[in-house]
């Protein structure tokens, strides 16, 4: 059983996932061979360089970050698109007054209201922001499939939300008037702000540093905090055989998530290992209250969204598994636990990660998928 103090990595060719602690050593670099004629302004990859790089960022290869592309093609071999998951006993089970109750319509109305603008600002930081300042070809080409992940997101919970007959203009408008959402987006903006900024440029240690805590915010505390307490709560509903369809979603959306995690780690612990002046102890510490202030916001989410105990679960919970995700994300970058002790109370996780593709679509996929078949060459 895969534990969920390992990141997971699923191969391109297989369906299974295998641990696998996310670390910069793997960060491979070749260089040219000896008897290798040398061609004056070709690239080669030991001149790559993470952020602030001179060399072509149009020229793929040779790669120097191989973990960028094998995340990439990993991507890429856990393709998914909502519609190929039914929701037809969700809608049935919604209509139903009985079938659920107050307190659990309360946690999937507010994880949709939080996850539909999420996922919305982590394509903008993407496309808008952090594609522009990684110079390292690889790495762009994940950040593009990522990015399309993302609008994947996206559509899966407007498909969950019209599917339900849900009222959207109250979901899509929660993170402007529920606070605990609103808390968590107005901290998470103003780092995507820098990022998204035309006029922003690398290529000072304090531009850079302004870089990498972005990227932080985002795989860190984003990506790796924020939305946690929301996976939970509905992978939680599916356990007890409510809203399935959904549960099966935000499995995926986990799978995928998780992947976008260790890729934003592995390039914050490369940019550090290339530029190690930029981890000063005074950055280290404003990182440590950044992920302090996160683990608080998102347990008073965990709170609003949950005013008494549901589903087994209680706030009180997440406060501790908070903690322990903190504490993981920590330790992935180079820093001391910020919360000793804590535990997952949470292991069942594990399972939900560790989950095969192929496990419902073949049983529940529609007879007229046409995912290559609907394409039109007129």
């Amino acid at each position: 059983m895969l534990s969920f103090e390992d990141d997971i990595v699923i191969s391109p060719n297989k369906s299974q996932t295998t641990p696998n602690l996310t670390v910069v050593t793997d960060v491979e670099i070749k260089p040219v061979a000896a008897n290798q004629p040398s061609h004056s302004g070709r690239v080669n990859a030991s001149d790559k360089r993470m952020i602030n790089g001179q060399t072509d960022v149009n020229q793929l290869v040779p790669f120097k970050y191989h973990w960028a592309w094998d995340k990439y093609l990993a991507g890429c071999a856990n393709h998914w698109m909502p519609q190929e998951v039914s929701m037809s006993r969700d809608i049935a089970q919604w209509k139903d007054s009985t079938a659920l109750t107050d307190d659990e319509r309360l946690i999937v109305k507010r994880n949709l209201g939080f996850f539909t603008t999420a996922d919305s600002l982590a394509a903008n930081n993407i496309v808008l922001g952090t594609y522009r300042h990684i110079t390292a070809p690889e790495c762009r080409q994940y950040l593009l499939r990522q990015g399309f992940e993302e609008a994947i997101h996206t559509h899966a919970y407007q498909y969950i939300v019209e599917s339900l007959g849900l009222d959207e203009s109250e979901v899509f408008n929660a993170y402007q008037e529920v606070a605990s959402i609103k808390d968590k987006d107005d901290f998470l903006i103003p780092f995507i702000n820098i990022l998204t900024d035309p006029q922003f440029k690398t290529g000072t240690p304090e531009a850079d540093q302004q870089l990498l805590r972005s990227l932080i915010v985002f795989a860190c505390i984003m990506e790796g905090l924020f939305f946690y307490v929301g996976f939970v709560q509905i992978l939680a509903l599916g356990r007890q055989n409510k809203m399935q369809g959904a549960a099966e979603q935000y499995q995926y959306i986990l799978r995928d998530e998780s992947m976008h995690c260790n890729f934003g780690i592995d390039v914050i612990n490369t940019i550090k290992l290339e530029n190690p002046h930029l981890w000063t102890a005074e950055f280290r510490e404003e990182i440590k209250g950044l992920m302090q202030h996160g683990v608080e916001l998102e347990y008073r989410y965990a709170e609003a969204t949950m005013p008494r105990g549901v589903l087994g679960l209680n706030a009180t919970m997440f406060k501790e598994y908070l903690r322990f995700i903190a504490n993981r994300r920590c330790q992935q970058i180079g820093l001391d636990v910020l919360y000793p002790g804590a535990t997952n109370p949470f292991p069942w996780m594990s399972e939900m990660m560790d989950l095969k593709k192929e496990k419902n679509f073949f049983e529940t996929r529609v007879t007229e998928y046409q995912t290559g078949g609907a394409l039109s060459w007129d």
